[in-house]
């Protein structure tokens, strides 16, 4: 089957063919180009999504930490990656289908254009053969007309008795002379006619059916390259497949991570005061008086008094122990800032404070012991090839490194110091609860163990708050006021003047302590020495994070 032997004679509808062919080809990579546009704005709505709903880095203590919270974020980390596998399948057919369509349309048309041309030059060099036999022919045609009338001339004259011999010899030269152009006439029609002929046959037998062979070679390669197309454009998603059934995977996986159990123990380790509950309500007998007499005297009206002094107090005992399901006065709340030994928390949480705390003493404490191992190593290598260095150079730092070494050892101690006496007091505060603390708890107000109070004013033992050593009443929702823990520090490379609210001034070659990353608006946000913070130009800075540092943990 070939377009040349049985569309010999189709040129005009092989054009209108192939052309459909390339718009066709062009609708298609029309389609791939939306499809590619719908995959972009899903993966970016997807990307907008996530950002949206994951946790600002703002404090430590906001990190996600029950179990359903960790696994909502997982399962955010997850959608973004979804969402990046969004994005390249938009790439890939981005890359291999619609850029391939493209580039290949173009080539196409060239090709088309080309063969077209090709069977038009044909198609006009066989019209030029036609014209040149066909205008022997009527030349031919012609003098065979003239011959004919010069014939019957010179028949005509022979015949007439009046005609002259000159006459009569003049139209026979004439008529030679027409016969012989006739003859030659004859030849070239002859010569134009066995001319054409074989132009026409080599044209339908042989350019034609090359021509549009050429053109029936071009519009089946156009379907092979559209059938690949369509592979790649499901290609595209199938290689992605494989990932996106991971993050699926891993989805799954988050939502099996929940632990309801280890979430209430998060509660109870959050908001534990330590205090013990509050102990039986005494007996009160108030039909002392009814048996007493009047002989009693002086001694009678002395336990009267002492019994009504009794009855006040214990009343008021009573009375401020009902805790258990008061509210807080607003007044409770600006008590006083939060102490460095977090004596305004209960018990429990202060315990917890402190741990962090150390734990956090000791992690950097161990980074200055690590950098102060590198300087030492440094400073011999520059005593021994002082070609590499000044061993001198480095002595103000080692010198800065061993006082914050010493520094963290006293701040390490002396929390380790309030800790012992926490573990010590929180030990033995079950049998104190129930003998001196009522006392306590009676010029405390309404002040309750876990920082409640009750709203009732009759219960109320009227009196302004005890101020001593530990704060009494505390907050419920505790801020936690640390500062943020350093993730790394940077030397500045170049001055920064720092005049707008919330930037940092520096100076050339200071070294500062890095609290936050720059989150790709060119700022990073860092500490000096004496806790001062504030941002400074991520690119005026030489950055070196800690990997293994607590600030530098990412939400998961």
């Amino acid at each position: 089957m070939s377009w040349g032997t049985e569309l010999w004679d189709q040129f005009d509808s092989l054009d209108k063919h192939t052309q459909w062919g390339i718009d066709f080809l062009e609708r298609y990579a029309k389609f791939v180009k939306e499809r590619i546009e719908i995959e972009q704005n899903y993966a970016k709505q997807l990307r907008n999504l996530v950002k949206k709903y994951c946790p600002k880095r703002s404090s430590k203590d906001e990190e996600p930490r029950f179990t359903s919270c960790i696994a909502f974020f997982n399962i955010l980390n997850e959608l973004n990656d979804y969402a990046g596998q969004r994005e390249v399948v938009a790439e890939e057919m981005a890359h291999r289908v619609y850029g391939e369509l493209m580039r290949y349309a173009h080539d196409l048309k060239t090709e088309r254009k080309m063969h077209l041309q090709e069977g038009r030059k044909a198609q006009q060099y066989l019209d030029m053969c036609w014209k040149q036999m066909d205008n022997s022919k009527k030349k031919f045609e012609r003098e065979c007309r003239e011959a004919e009338k010069a014939q019957q001339s010179y028949e005509r004259l022979d015949n007439d008795t009046n005609a002259t011999k000159a006459d009569v010899e003049k139209a026979k030269q004439q008529l030679n002379l027409r016969t012989h152009m006739a003859d030659e006439n004859k030849n070239e029609y002859a010569a134009q006619l066995q001319n054409f002929n074989g132009e026409q046959h080599k044209h339908f037998y042989v350019v034609i059916p090359q021509i549009y062979k050429q053109l029936q070679e071009m519009d089946e390669r156009r379907t092979i390259k559209l059938s690949e197309c369509y592979r790649g454009f499901a290609d595209s998603e199938r290689k992605v497949i494989p990932i996106i059934s991971k993050c699926l995977e891993g989805m799954i996986l988050a939502a099996k991570s929940v632990d309801e159990r280890r979430d209430s123990q998060m509660v109870v380790d959050s908001f534990k005061s330590g205090f013990e509950p509050p102990g039986d309500f005494p007996f009160e007998d108030y039909s002392q008086h009814i048996y007493r007499t009047i002989s009693d005297g002086t001694i009678s009206a002395s336990k009267q008094e002492s019994g009504k002094m009794d009855a006040k107090t214990t009343v008021g005992k009573a009375k401020g122990k009902l805790w258990l399901f008061g509210k807080k006065p607003k007044w409770s709340v600006k008590m006083g800032p939060a102490l460095e030994d977090f004596s305004h928390l209960p018990p429990e949480q202060r315990r917890k404070k402190l741990q962090q705390r150390i734990d956090e003493l000791n992690r950097e404490l161990q980074k200055e012991s690590d950098q102060k191992d590198a300087l030492n190593k440094m400073k011999d290598v520059y005593e021994k090839n002082p070609q590499m260095g000044d061993p001198g150079s480095l002595q103000p730092k080692l010198a800065e490194t061993m006082n914050n070494i010493d520094r963290l050892r006293m701040e390490i101690h002396k929390n380790e110091a309030w800790l012992s006496e926490v573990e010590g007091k929180t030990g033995g505060r079950g049998d104190r609860r129930h003998s001196s603390d009522i006392n306590h708890l009676v010029t405390q107000g309404r002040e309750s163990p876990e920082g409640s109070y009750t709203d009732d004013a009759n219960q109320e033992v009227r009196g302004p708050p005890q101020q001593h050593g530990h704060h009494s009443e505390f907050d419920d929702e505790f801020e936690d006021d640390d500062p943020l823990p350093a993730i790394g520090h940077c030397k500045a490379i170049y001055p920064f003047d720092g005049h707008n609210e919330g930037t940092l001034a520096m100076k050339e070659g200071e070294v500062l302590y890095i609290i936050e990353e720059d989150k790709g608006d060119g700022w990073t946000r860092a500490r000096r020495q004496n806790g001062e913070e504030g941002y400074v130009p991520t690119s005026y800075i030489d950055v070196t994070l800690e990997k293994n540092s607590k600030g530098a943990v990412t939400y998961i």
